[in-house]
Order: C-alpha cells, then structure tokens, then sequence
C-alpha cells in the first residue's frame, strides 16, 4: 500500500497546489488578464507566431518541457534513495519550478514574445543579454548532444522503440495540415495515436529496427550510437526551420496523448500492483540510501542538479519564453500550461521514482540480443525474462552493479543506459500487472523515453536557432540570423560534440553529463533573476521569486565549484574546465549586472521595444 498512498498523496498535492498557489501567482502577483493583446496576434507570421487552442499550446509546452529530463534525473537521484528524490520533485515543482515557468512565460508575453535573454536586455542592462544569450548558447549545445545521445542509446538498447518514433513525424504532418486547413482535431489525433500504438506492437514483436547488423564489425566510427545521433540531428535541423503547425505542434500534441495514456497505465498498474503486494516501496529500494559508495558525490548539493526536470529546470524559460509564449492565444491560459506542465511533469518525475524503486523491485529483467542471418537478411532476435533476482536485491542490480557486471562498483562505473532501463523495466513490471505482455510493455516504456527526448531535441534546436540569431545580430552579423544558417550551425556544434569530444565517437554526450545538470539549473537561477528584476520594476511582491532564485543560484553553483576542484581538475579534463570555469564566470558577471541595476530599478518600468534588432520577428521570420 505505501506505493499507492506516495503516488495518491503527491498527486493530490499537486492538484491542491494548482488551485491555491498557482493561481495566486497567476491573478495576483502577475495579474494576468484577458484585456491585452498577445504576441501571437500583434506579431502573427504563422511560422513562429500563431495564436492557438490551450491545448494543443499545451500539449507542445509540456512534452516540449518533459522530454527524458524527469525520467534520466529521478531514474539517478534514486541512487541516494527515493524519499530525498521524493521530497524535491513535490516541494521543488510547486514552489521553485512551476514559479520559474510561469515567470518566464509571463515575462515573454508582456514584452511581445521576447525571449528571457532579449528580455534580460531590457530589463537588466544590454550586456546582460548578451551574457544570457551566451549561457544560453553553451546549455543548449551541452542539451543537444546529450539528448541526442540519449534517443540514440534508447534506440541501440531497444531497437522495438525507433518504428513507432520515426511513424509519429509523418503522422502529425498530416495531422497539421488538416488542422491548419480547416480540419477537426480529435477524430485525426485518436487515429494518429492508435497508429503509434500499432507501431509499438508491430515494433515489439515483428519489426524491431537495429542497425548493428547492418554496419560494419569493429568500426572505430559507425557505431548504432553514432548513425542515430546523425539522423537525429538532421532530423532537428528539419524540424526546427518548419513552421510549428506542420510539425512540432502536432507532434507535441500526439506525444501529449501519448503520455497521458501511458500514464493512465502506470498508475493503474502501480495502483494494482500496490494493493496486491507485488510492489512494495518500502521493502524495494532504501528511504534514504545507506550504502553509497566512496566516490559517490555528496547529496548535497548534487541532489538539487541531478533532479532538473520534474523539479527545476532552466531549459523550461528558454520553451516557455522561445516557442510557447508566441503560440499563447490568451493571458489566462498561461496558468494551465505555464504552472500547471510544471506540476503535471512533477507528477511524472514521481511515477519515475516509483518505478525505479517499486516497479524494479517486482524483479530484475535480463535481455539477450542474437543476431540470425548474414547481410540484409541479417536480423536481431531478443529474449526479455524476468529472473529471480526481487525486492532490494533487484534494486542493487540497476543501483549498485556497474556497466561490467561488477557488484560493488563505485559511482564512477555506473552506466547511464542502465538507469534509463531500471525506468523502462520498472514501469514494464507495473504494467504486466494490467495483463500487457512483458515484450509489448517493455516497448511501450521505451517508446516513451524515445518520443519525449526526441521532442526536446527539435524543440532545443528550435530555440538555438532563436539564440544564434540573437547573438548575430548583437553582433551585427545579420547573415547568420537566417533560419537555415542558424539551424545548420547549432546542429552542426551538437553533432561534433555528441561524437568527437569524447573519448571514443559517440561518447560526447557522457563527457558533458555532469555539466548539465549544473547548466541548466544555473539558467534557471538567472531566469528567476530576471523574473526578480521584472517585478521590482512594478513594485510587486518579491519573495515568491526570490527565495527560489537564490536557491538555484547557489546550489549548482555549489555544486560546479566541487566538481572542478575535487574531480575535473586532478583528472586533467580539459572540456569540463573550460565548461565549468565559462559557467561560473558568466554567472558571476550577469548576477553583478543584476545588482548593479537594483537600487534604481524599484517602480521604474523598463524601456518599451522600439529598435528593429529587439523585435522578436526580426530574428525568427529570417
């Protein structure tokens, strides 16, 4: 039972705090009403700027937010035990990370669709945007090749998973067309998610799609890894110059349907595995974990960067500023997708823990990948069982073992890719108790893993776009603004970082992961700046945004600071210092900006949007 009562009594506290909190920040703190005219009607291009239905703007916002970010955190934190994890997720998303969205979306829409570092611009001092543009640039190069090596690595692990990701494109292309031209919504969607589920079981069990036995043996380059970070980066590239109602909209809103079936399913399964005694949190995985291992780093601050997403995470303002506040069709609406994705994403995040903890606890799963046949004809055959191996010993398999079998591996031997399956696996467990056979649930979960990153990588391609454009043209370099150029650059940075900064193709990724987290919550901490800037300025309350800024200033900043001189320093790597060192520094500068402007910035409003360059269509209409 205490399975289900964690799930019930997080989810009703995210309903309640929706309600009350949510939306005191909504009608009191930004006083949002319906009388002002949006970006998405005054700047109207039907390419970027569209006013649209709550939720379909919705559906985008979220599965844009969500990707993996509240599946690979919590599927880590666990690793500290999940009720550390637990208390994050449900405390950071309601008072830290739902006031950070909403926040930035908030800003963006009063000030014509500007994104937060055109916005800092304004707000804070001209030097100040181009600081925050230029943090914006690294988060989201580091976000890129990291995603893509994640959909990459789902696709090399469960190869049932890529038919039912690729099918989703050409079925929302139709879907926005039909819906641009005058079509209805529903019917084509439930047509359109039926089809995606037909593909997860024809992916499952006839057509799993694995390139290792088409490339070559022993290849130092065309690894499965490598061949589907490349298609998935042009893919982004494709996506991102596209207009948002042809592909990303509807896709994002398929995704949405998506989610909230697979979630439906994890919840019944968890509600039914609880109340049966097959799943058992408190038995499963330790409250508070007690065998950490020596090279483990310290829960805090590591805690508060490894948890972004589902909690707090700065790539948010970059989607709600970026994409999301050019589609608003109403001010009110920002409440709903602004706090309430947040909050629905925390609910996600804890379903996440759930599964890592109960879910693999109901057993360990063991896969075993053949290859029959020789060439073209060459095919995988999978063998999925459940072993014996349950309870906190199963937890240990996915916590404990690292890469190479090695029980009492230390942190540094973890694998990624093994705590991305104790997700997959454990929310498989939950949903064989619904009846769903053990090979179609495991592709199910895999297919969510897959199609929510792939979601976050055009959505983050999109917004680089937007950031290169900027910095073009602060530095009157109008020819890069071009849509194409932009995209072609900031896919081409992802795909050299993704396969070559590491050490073997492919591994990029990996070698920024301990700078992500860290990133993208130092963003936030500057976005929570802004948003302080932007208050003062109309004399409003101060605490609500403040306290969380603070915190999200300090903790991935604690937590860079340890790293470079406890690790990335004695180990003599040289990407992380740059990375970490460039971090900092740019943090340092914009925070003394931001002070520089607080004692006169009380009660007077900043400049209104005047020149060519600060117009927001005049970087994305290119």
């Amino acid at each position: 039972m205490s399975t289900l009562i964690v799930a019930v009594l997080s989810m009703v506290g995210f309903l309640v705090a929706y309600h009350t909190y949510g939306r005191w920040l909504a009608r009191r703190l930004f006083s949002l009403t319906d009388d002002a005219v949006m970006p998405s009607e005054e700047c109207r291009d039907d390419v970027d700027f569209i006013p649209t239905k709550k939720s379909i703007v919705f559906g985008h916002h979220f599965t844009s937010i969500a990707g993996t970010g509240p599946i690979v955190g919590p599927a880590l934190a666990v690793f500290w035990g999940w009720l550390p994890a637990l208390l994050w997720v449900v405390f950071g998303s309601i008072l830290i990370g739902g006031v950070h969205d909403l926040s930035a979306l908030v800003i963006s829409i009063r000030n014509k669709g500007q994104t937060i570092g055109q916005s800092a611009g304004r707000l804070i001092s001209p030097r100040a945007k181009v600081l925050f543009l230029i943090v914006l640039a690294l988060a989201l190069s580091v976000v890129l090749a990291v995603f893509g090596l994640v959909i990459a690595s789902i696709f090399a692990i469960y190869p049932e998973s890529v038919l039912s990701v690729w099918i989703a494109m050409p079925i929302a292309v139709m879907i926005g067309v039909r819906y641009r031209y005058g079509g209805g919504l529903v019917l084509p969607s439930l047509i359109g998610l039926g089809a995606l589920y037909v593909a997860v079981y024809v992916g499952a069990y006839y057509l799993p799609l694995d390139l290792a036995p088409y490339l070559p043996t022993g290849s130092w380059l065309w690894t499965p890894t490598v061949v589907w970070t490349i298609l998935l980066l042009i893919y982004a590239f494709i996506a991102s110059v596209l207009p948002v109602w042809l592909l990303l909209q509807p896709r994002d809103y398929i995704n949405s349907l998506q989610l909230f079936v697979a979630l439906a399913l994890l919840i019944g399964g968890l509600g039914l595995a609880s109340l049966t005694g097959q799943a058992d949190l408190a038995t499963s995985a330790p409250m508070i974990a007690s065998e950490v291992p020596a090279d483990a780093p310290s829960m805090f601050p590591f805690l508060f960067i490894t948890i972004a997403c589902g909690a707090c995470s700065g790539f948010h303002c970059l989607v709600s500023s970026g994409t999301t506040s050019k589609q608003l069709e109403k001010a009110s609406d920002a409440q709903a997708v602004g706090y309430g994705s947040m909050l629905l994403e925390g609910m996600l995040a804890v379903l996440v823990i759930l599964a890592c903890s109960a879910g693999v606890g109901m057993g360990a799963l063991s896969r075993t990948t053949n290859i029959v046949g020789e060439g073209a004809a060459a095919r995988s055959v999978v063998n999925i069982q459940r072993g014996d191996v349950v309870g906190r010993d199963a937890w240990r398999e996915y916590y404990r073992t690292g890469a190479d079998g090695d029980p009492d591996a230390g942190w540094k031997q973890q694998n990624l890719a093994k705590k991305l399956r104790a997700f997959v696996d454990g929310g498989a467990n939950f949903l064989t108790t619904l009846g769903i056979p053990l090979r179609l649930a495991i592709a199910t979960m895999a297919v969510l893993v897959a199609c929510f990153a792939a979601t976050t990588l055009d959505t983050a391609t999109r917004l680089q776009r937007y950031v290169i454009s900027e910095l073009a043209l602060s530095a009157n370099m109008r020819p890069l603004a071009n849509k194409y150029v932009a995209s072609g650059i900031a896919v081409v940075i992802a795909l050299a970082i993704a396969i070559f900064a590491g050490d073997s193709p492919g591994k990029g990724g990996l070698v920024l992961w301990p700078l992500f987290g860290a990133t993208n919550q130092l963003l936030a901490g500057l976005a929570l700046m802004v948003a302080v800037i932007f208050l003062a300025r109309r004399s409003k309350p101060l605490a609500a945004v403040m306290l969380p800024m603070f915190v999200m200033l300090l903790m991935p900043a604690w937590a860079i600071t340890y790293d470079l001189f406890e690790n990335w320093i004695p180990e003599r790597n040289i990407v992380l210092i740059v990375f970490g060192f460039s971090i900092l520094a740019l943090q340092v500068w914009m925070v003394v900006e931001g002070a520089m402007v607080w004692n006169q910035c009380r009660g007077v409003l900043e400049p209104p949007i005047e020149s060519e360059r600060d117009r927001p269509d005049a970087v994305t209409a290119n």
